[in-house]
């Protein structure tokens, strides 16, 4: 791999582009996209932890019922 420079320079004191509301009228140099604020209470979370052990002990069941005695031959 090669070790390139970057030749971007940033000005720290420039103010960012305002949020975009018009698209069209700004291709060229759009500003940020608005920011989505979505209530997180009621994640996925929530059900991975009851599905996760229900699904471990089906496998369990299943290994042995069927792979138990795969063990001792």
């Amino acid at each position: 791999m090669e070790n390139n420079t970057s030749n971007h320079t940033e000005d720290p004191n420039k103010t960012a582009p305002p949020i975009e509301t018009n698209y069209g009228a700004h291709k060229e140099n759009p500003g940020p996209a608005p920011t989505v604020n979505e209530p997180d209470n009621e994640g996925a979370g929530q059900a991975m932890k009851w599905i996760i052990p229900i699904v471990v002990l089906i496998l369990l069941v299943i290994w042995f019922i069927f792979f138990r005695d795969n063990v001792t031959k």
